[in-house]
């Protein structure tokens, strides 16, 4: 039996992995969480075989959250579900910690393989992500992007303000100083060339670095990191 963690921050998108998880016999959900805090309790808890975690949680978003998830133990096996492509983010999920990354366009059989082998402490990745070589290539393009010039705190700091959350805000959600947000603020649009607020939520959007807001209609929402 695969005991799994489920880290999402919507009801209706839980339940959905749950029944769709458990059509494999042998998978079943043991824990669920929904913001990073919870998942990381909950991992500590329950010490699952699996955590499926979501990119965009409150509380600590897909990264923070496997840092934490890491460091209480170090042989976690993680899987990032997220709607995101890999080009995106599979790239610092995977250098954080993650062993396997899938989008939520994928089939059910697709994510029964996903569970399966990050459960056995191999590499998972979907799409166009799922060859090595082609992983090389994608983290040597993103070095060359605007997006892989960010640090994850920046890149973290840039999905919160596309998503309206103020520096004060921002602070309380990361652990951080508002004099330490505002200085990634400042460091993200000088290297984006970037003005304004209204120009990273352009930039955010265009790059598909967060989400349209919608209400959760099922496992196919996801909101961008930090929400």
């Amino acid at each position: 039996m695969i005991n799994v963690l489920i880290a999402d921050d919507h009801a209706l998108v839980r339940q959905g992995l749950k029944r769709l998880l458990e059509e494999d016999p042998e998978i079943h959900v043991v824990a669920e969480a929904s913001d990073g805090l919870e998942a990381v309790r909950e991992y500590e808890r329950v010490r699952p075989d699996v955590a499926v975690l979501d990119i965009a949680m409150p509380h600590r978003d897909g990264l923070e959250t496997i840092k934490r998830i890491l460091k209480i133990d170090r042989d976690a096996r993680i899987l990032v579900l997220t709607m995101y492509p890999e080009e995106q983010y599979a790239v610092r999920m995977l250098k954080a910690g993650a062993l396997g990354y899938i989008t939520k366009g994928n089939c059910t059989a697709e994510l029964h393989r996903a569970v399966r082998t990050v459960r056995y402490g191999k590499r998972y990745l979907s799409g166009q992500g799922e060859n090595a070589v082609d992983l090389q290539l994608m983290a040597d393009r993103s070095e060359e992007t605007p997006v892989g010039s960010l640090s994850n705190r920046e890149l973290q700091v840039l999905c919160l303000i596309a998503r309206g959350f103020k520096s004060s805000k921002i602070s309380a959600e990361l652990g951080l100083s508002t004099k330490t947000i505002e200085t990634y603020r400042s460091r993200l649009m000088q290297k984006l060339c970037l003005h304004s607020d209204a120009d990273i939520c352009r930039f955010a959007y265009d790059n598909k670095l967060v989400g349209a807001a919608a209400p959760a209609t099922g496992p196919g929402k996801d909101a961008g990191p930090g929400g």
